[in-house]
């Protein structure tokens, strides 16, 4: 229980560090509104041309005689829209972190500097197209894996009492898991973690991890409060990257708002 708690402080204490920085809250919102607008751009072009394309693919109710026809198409209207929306709910975060993989980058690295005592950063020395590649490749294989899960979570559903109590919970504590996979990539992948370093590192503290990862996942069923939420979650998922690292993090003295790198400590 003590781990779940200091899961959600690093939750807390990531969203604290960009209100303290804001120039970095603001450089770190961009990425969310990019995939923000596209994903309503496609989530409004369903709803308009929903319609067409379920007509188009269902050729064979053409001959139905109404309302059995309306009935049918609306309904795969209605089904491809909600699909649609849990796709877009479900790889919000993976494609924000690809959109921002250079933006985040550069908020993680002014994290671990802030809180490293001795002011630096790890490095991964890979160009920018090698770590998107690697970006990209790891978010596809996340995603498969949340995919079996949900797939599996959904068939247990089925099962009276439990699959409308157990199995949601379950499902939050999933997804609070791979929510934070993503998110701690950014830091341990400059370190050289690969993700089945990263995966074991997380399986070590689940409790931990469950601690930060499922109140974000559940703040994140709404895309829109994703977007305000991404820079804290990512400067919260260094300090996480951290402390599962043995890293020692130095919150001392910097004033509040402050934007410049740390200052030598004077010797005599």
């Amino acid at each position: 229980m003590r781990d779940l708690g200091a899961g959600f402080t690093y939750l807390l204490k990531g969203q604290r560090w960009v209100a303290r920085h804001g120039k970095q809250y603001g450089f770190g919102l961009v990425p969310g509104l990019i995939t923000l607008v596209l994903y309503a751009a496609a989530l409004v072009a369903l709803a308009v041309w929903g319609e067409d394309f379920v007509g188009w693919s269902t050729p064979f109710a053409d001959d139905w005689t109404n309302p059995w026809r309306g009935l049918f198409r609306g309904f795969l209207v209605v089904v491809l829209f909600a699909l649609g929306l849990l796709l877009a709910v479900l790889t919000f975060t993976a494609v924000t972190l690809l959109i921002g993989q250079p933006f985040y980058e550069s908020l993680s690295e002014k994290v671990d500097r802030d809180v490293s005592p001795d002011g630096t950063a790890p490095e991964s020395g890979l160009p920018l197209w090698r770590e998107l590649w690697i970006s990209a490749r790891d978010s596809l294989r996340i995603l498969c894996r949340a995919l079996l899960w949900a797939v599996l979570l959904f068939a247990l559903g089925f099962i009276p009492v439990v699959g409308q109590t157990v199995v949601p919970v379950i499902g939050f504590f999933v997804t609070g898991f791979f929510l934070t996979e993503e998110l701690v990539a950014v830091a341990l992948q400059r370190r050289g973690v690969d993700l089945r370093a990263r995966l074991a590192l997380l399986r070590s503290r689940k409790t931990l991890i469950w601690g930060f990862g499922t109140p974000l996942g559940l703040a994140f069923l709404v895309p829109v409060v994703a977007v305000f939420l991404m820079p804290g979650a990512v400067a919260g998922a260094t300090l996480l990257a951290r402390e599962l690292l043995g890293e020692e993090i130095d919150e001392g003295d910097r004033a509040d708002g402050a934007d410049t790198p740390k200052e030598e400590n004077a010797t005599s």
